[in-house]
């Protein structure tokens, strides 16, 4: 699933291509919306919210989309050959004269009053990549419940918007703990929103995610998709854990040498 600087950077994309100008072509391929033409509106802006995308038009409308594990929006100039994916997999067509946006394998399309996109978004907690972060008030959110592992906490979007499951497993190398530790039971848990913060504004204008400081494809992660590999830091191989099909639990990374805490669950 896209994580929150991924999100950002699509909203950024569809603000560049769609933004000031009115649509020439509206094609929404989901049978609540199958109806709906909003040809001729202005596109005011595009916004991520956490994991979400919000694009408004004049008249007080809003699109809302959401990517989950496959979606993509993809934009392409004129006379550009669509390449996202096969026709039938499109599910929205936003054009202007400049650029045409396409939105592929979207699970999550709506179309919402501007003024009522708390129904949808209302939700989550600060957005780490938003005008609203709050990190005390995300602090807060996350030690609500001291005895849930860390992991989950992070990845829960009523806590903190924007982390999936890379910046779970990164962060918990960070600080030095396994996935299944108690967020209650963190030394100092001020640290994890603050490099939640960092991670994600440093990552959100590029497209190869860094957590280790080193740019160079393979180098760029600690433990995320390094299972089977030596730790960057120790060398201790790092391990996966793979949830059942009975638990809501995602695959988890970590270094048994650098990192501290419980062990992943039986399965």
């Amino acid at each position: 699933m896209p994580e929150g600087d991924t999100v950002w950077r699509t909203a950024r994309q569809l603000h560049r291509a769609l933004s000031g100008a009115p649509l020439v072509r509206c094609d929404l391929r989901v049978p609540g919306l199958a109806t709906v033409d909003l040809t001729g509106r202005e596109v005011l802006e595009t916004v991520a919210r956490g994991k979400h995308l919000l694009t408004r038009f004049e008249g007080g409308l809003t699109l809302h989309s959401h990517l989950r594990m496959d979606g993509a929006w993809r934009v392409y100039a004129p006379g550009r050959r669509w390449s996202g994916g096969p026709g039938h997999q499109i599910r929205a067509v936003l054009a202007t004269e400049a650029h045409s946006a396409v939105g592929y394998r979207l699970p999550v399309l709506e179309l919402l009053r501007t003024t009522g996109e708390d129904r949808a978004v209302g939700h989550l907690g600060p957005d780490l990549l938003g005008p609203d972060w709050d990190g005390a008030k995300a602090l807060g959110r996350l030690l609500a419940d001291p005895a849930r592992p860390v992991a989950e906490a992070l990845l829960d979007q009523r806590n903190l918007a924007g982390i999936g499951n890379v910046y779970a497993a990164e962060l918990c190398f960070l600080v030095r703990v396994t996935p299944w530790l108690p967020v209650g039971e963190l030394p100092s848990p001020e640290r994890l929103t603050a490099l939640a913060k960092k991670l994600l504004e440093v990552n959100k204008a590029r497209a190869l995610r860094v957590t280790t400081g080193d740019v160079r494809a393979g180098r760029n992660l600690w433990v995320y998709g390094r299972a089977g590999r030596p730790c960057p830091r120790c060398g201790t191989t790092v391990r996966v854990w793979v949830p059942g099909p009975s638990t809501a639990q995602r695959v988890a990374y970590w270094c048994p040498g650098c990192q501290t805490g419980p062990p992943p669950p039986s399965v």
